[in-house]
């Protein structure tokens, strides 16, 4: 009798605390959307993931620091193809974001801006 009490103790408890934490963490999320804090880590963490440093991007897609834009252009057709038909998705975007990363190097070269 008093192990029968205690289950039943122990699953309405336990039920009790679930509903309260499903509850608090519904009340975090409205007020994460009310102040802007999800939005906010949402778009640094969109900018975080698409960012890829030069050095890596000529990595990606195999080409050197005195590469033409045409080679470049070149090498993304052919990996990203490759990648199109029997690749893998992650690196077909590898692909895709290194030939951006490289179209805004040689857009700053091509207007004279450079980093100092």
């Amino acid at each position: 009798m008093a192990a029968r009490i205690l289950a039943n103790l122990l699953v309405v408890g336990s039920g009790v605390l679930a509903r309260a934490f499903v509850q608090a963490y519904r009340q975090a999320l409205t007020n994460a959307s009310k102040t802007g804090v999800a939005h906010e880590a949402a778009q640094s963490i969109r900018r975080a993931s698409k960012t890829m440093a030069e050095g890596e991007a000529r990595q990606v897609l195999g080409v050197t620091e005195h590469a033409s834009w045409e080679e470049i252009v070149q090498r993304y057709d052919t990996m990203f193809e490759r990648n199109a038909k029997n690749g893998s998705f992650y690196l077909q975007s590898k692909v895709h974001r290194a030939k951006e990363c490289l179209e805004d190097v040689y857009g700053k070269k091509a207007e004279g801006i450079t980093d100092a």
